[in-house]
């Protein structure tokens, strides 16, 4: 089928043309997510480059020119893993640049796969392709999501995370199905242009009948009913964003402060500077409280931003003495936790201490109303994955945590609200959201300490995916980050304020508490795995079309 193929006497410059345009993709791509241009449109257009280079290529080629446009890609989102290695975890370039380049080769592989599969694609069943590649894209994201432990960082919809009115669709079928959008409109632009460069060069080894039949074939089984889907998905973004609207207008409401510290990294963890935290957060708080008439129902302090124990210390008396019994305050906080292995249990004769990455509520007497233990640990970050028989080089475990992970557990309750809490990485999971809203949650809060990625582009790629488990679950979120970037989160995806980086700030604002339960909480976060289930019956229609041509 359809052939983009070269005049003889090109020359040598035109068989460079595919890896132009892989190159195209990946600088694209850059171009879309939040940090550098963050110019989201470039998204629906992204790929295109990549899947007119690798439609009439070997599928060996068409996996180096993907894990080429990869690496453009994954290499300028990901280089803030250098600062959190090289400064904080006191790697030297020569292994932190490594380190990085080889997360950015893993993550590569997935779209590798990809333009492999979906070149073989492409060169028989042209119309196939363009459904055969949201459904593969997604599928392969969904496993990127949870294959060893999931690094599901800024899939292709988080480009979108401004884009209010193109995103509504997140409450049926999650982030997920805005990626399938995505890759659908580049798929079918793809093929639409790949017949137009045909059209204009058509030769007698292809009469231009079987070219126009190939036209009207892409515009019946393809073009039209994507734009079918697109008209239905912009109606349904259009009513949505309007029927929430009024929703969130007439919901009860809890007025939030989140508090940003910006306590530098390498000093938070420092005895000497536990009483200047409390001191400083303290303050923000007190400015926070005199905002407004009434005081906030609940203050939001980041992860760990009580870098002591919480037991009966004088750190702690101090706090709940200059604020939490002076202003009878809620307060949700980070801190860390620990106790033996096996807790209370009788006989219990270790004396193995287990250690949390824990967020407590404390109520206004200063106790303790709740508390959620870490569920999803970052790897090589706060515990080492197999680190009994992995070996790995020894500054960078003095400088990995030892953290264990916690359990699910009903949402934490505080002033008539329920409330969710994801801890730092937990947010780029959607199953931890989701769980928090259909266990009673009308709250989410993450906590966070982006300390770690310094002045780059990490904290808004993390605060973009926060967006979407507002939208998915339609539920307000409240994010505290230590040193930014610190927001509130409405719904409808609407962000009331954002504050800057390394910056101590606060925000107060009242947010809407919704009940509903969206169709994405019931089922609709099965779409991942059921677009990864549909790439069988393709590949089976792809392999019967296969041989049918054959016996012809």
């Amino acid at each position: 089928m359809g052939k983009l193929g070269l005049k003889a006497g090109e020359g040598k410059s035109s068989s460079f043309l595919p890896v132009w345009l892989a190159l195209g993709t990946g600088l694209l791509l850059f171009l879309s997510f939040p940090g550098a241009a963050g110019f989201w449109p470039l998204a629906w257009v992204a790929l295109v480059p990549l899947l007119l280079a690798v439609r009439n290529v070997s599928p060996g080629r068409a996996a180096r020119l993907g894990l080429l446009a990869g690496m453009v890609h994954y290499v300028s989102l990901l280089y803030w893993i250098v600062i959190v290695l090289g400064r904080y975890g006191y790697l030297p370039l020569w292994a932190s640049v490594p380190a990085m380049l080889l997360l950015a080769l893993y993550m590569s592989g997935y779209l590798a796969l990809f333009c492999f599969l979906i070149s073989r694609v492409w060169k028989q069943q042209e119309t196939l392709a363009v459904w055969a590649g949201p459904l593969l894209w997604v599928g392969l994201d969904f496993i990127r999501s949870f294959l060893f432990s999931g690094f599901p960082w800024q899939d292709l919809a988080y480009s979108q995370y401004k884009a209010l009115l193109l995103i509504q669709t997140a409450d049926l079928t999650g982030h997920f199905g805005i990626t399938f959008h995505i890759v659908l409109v580049n798929s079918v632009t793809a093929l639409l242009l790949g017949l137009w460069r045909e059209n204009i060069s058509a030769s007698q080894a292809e009469p231009s009948a079987i070219l126009m039949l190939r036209t009207r074939n892409a515009w019946r089984y393809a073009v039209l009913p994507t734009l079918c889907i697109l008209l239905l998905v912009m109606f349904y973004n259009f009513l949505r964003y309007h029927q929430v609207s009024r929703d969130v207008a007439k919901s009860p409401r809890m007025k939030i402060a989140v508090i940003q510290g910006n306590m530098e990294q390498d000093q938070k963890w420092s005895p000497a500077m536990r009483l200047e935290t409390i001191d400083r957060y303290t303050e923000l708080s007190k400015q926070a409280i005199a905002q407004g008439e009434n005081p906030p129902d609940l203050i939001v302090w980041p992860e760990t931003a009580l870098p002591f124990l919480v037991s009966d210390n004088p750190y702690f008396n101090r706090l709940k003495k200059q604020l939490i019994n002076q202003e009878k305050i809620w307060l949700l906080s980070g801190a860390p936790f620990y106790e033996k292995a096996g807790g209370n249990n009788p006989g219990q004769t270790s004396e193995k201490i287990l250690s949390y990455n824990s967020a407590y509520v404390f109520n206004p007497e200063g106790e303790i109303a709740g508390r959620y233990d870490k569920q999803h640990l970052v790897p090589f970050g706060e515990y080492v994955p197999l680190s009994k028989i992995l070996p790995l080089p020894g500054p960078l475990v003095e400088n990995i945590g030892d953290f264990s992970g916690g359990r699910s557990i009903p949402p934490l309750s505080c002033q008539g609200a329920e409330i969710g809490v994801l801890i730092c990485f937990e947010s780029i999971f959607p199953e931890l959201a989701r769980d928090w809203t259909s266990g009673g949650a009308d709250l989410l809060v993450n906590i966070t300490n982006d300390a770690w990625f310094g002045r780059s582009s990490a904290p808004w790629q993390h605060l973009s995916m926060t967006v979407f488990r507002a939208l998915e679950n339609r539920r307000s979120l409240a994010r505290s980050a230590n040193t930014g970037v610190s927001a509130l989160i409405d719904p409808l995806g609407r962000m009331s304020g954002v504050t800057a980086l390394f910056q101590p700030a606060f925000l107060v604002e009242e947010v809407p508490l919704l009940q509903e339960k969206t169709v994405y909480v019931s089922f609709g976060h099965y779409f991942g795995l059921l677009c990864l289930l549909a790439c069988l019956p393709v590949a089976y229609v792809f392999r019967k079309s296969n041989k049918g041509n054959l016996g012809n």
